[in-house]
Parts: C-alpha cells; structure tokens; sequence
C-alpha cells in the first residue's frame, strides 16, 4: 500500500538547512521514493499556517519508507535537517481499491 510522508518545516538555522537540501536527491534517488511536492509558498485555503515549507512524498509502502528513513545514508544527512529546521512529519497510508 502507498503511503505519503508529509514534512511541515519551520526553519531555525537556513544554512544547516541548506547543507541538508544540497545532499537529499543523493540519497533519496538510491530507494523508490518519489518527491510530490517541495513548496516554500504553499496557498493556505483554510486555518492559520506557522510553517515555512511543504514536502509531500510517497514510497511503494511503508518497508520502502523505513529503509530510506533509517538508512545510514539519511540519518547521516538529516542531523543537518533536524539542525536547520523544526519538523512535523507525518506518515499517512493510501487507499487500496
């Protein structure tokens, strides 16, 4: 089943962040992911938004998720991650029909 991981950034140190962006595709191109959306400007439709960025992925399913996320690869690049921004990420599943 697919599932999507949606991040809602709120950046504390731009140049940590930045360092992690720079290495993402390196790794995340090695698993069967896909990025949906980056967006530092996403359109708030409804409710109050603190955030300063959107990133929407999906994986095959939730196998495929962990082994991108726990990989040494990711976890060696996401100290930059966790250094440069507050994060809220989320794991939903998709629909089977």
């Amino acid at each position: 089943m697919t599932v999507y991981v949606i991040v809602q950034l709120k950046m504390t140190d731009r140049e940590a962040y930045d360092r992690y962006q720079a290495q993402f595709f390196d790794v995340f191109r090695k698993f069967s992911g896909r990025l949906l959306s980056a967006d530092e400007y996403p359109a708030v439709v409804e409710g109050k938004w603190d955030r300063d960025k959107l990133v929407l992925m999906s994986f095959p399913d939730e196998p495929a998720f962990r082994a991108w996320a726990d990989s040494p690869e990711y976890q060696d690049i996401s100290k930059d991650r966790k250094a440069g921004a507050e994060a809220i990420v989320l794991l939903a599943k998709g629909f089977t029909i």
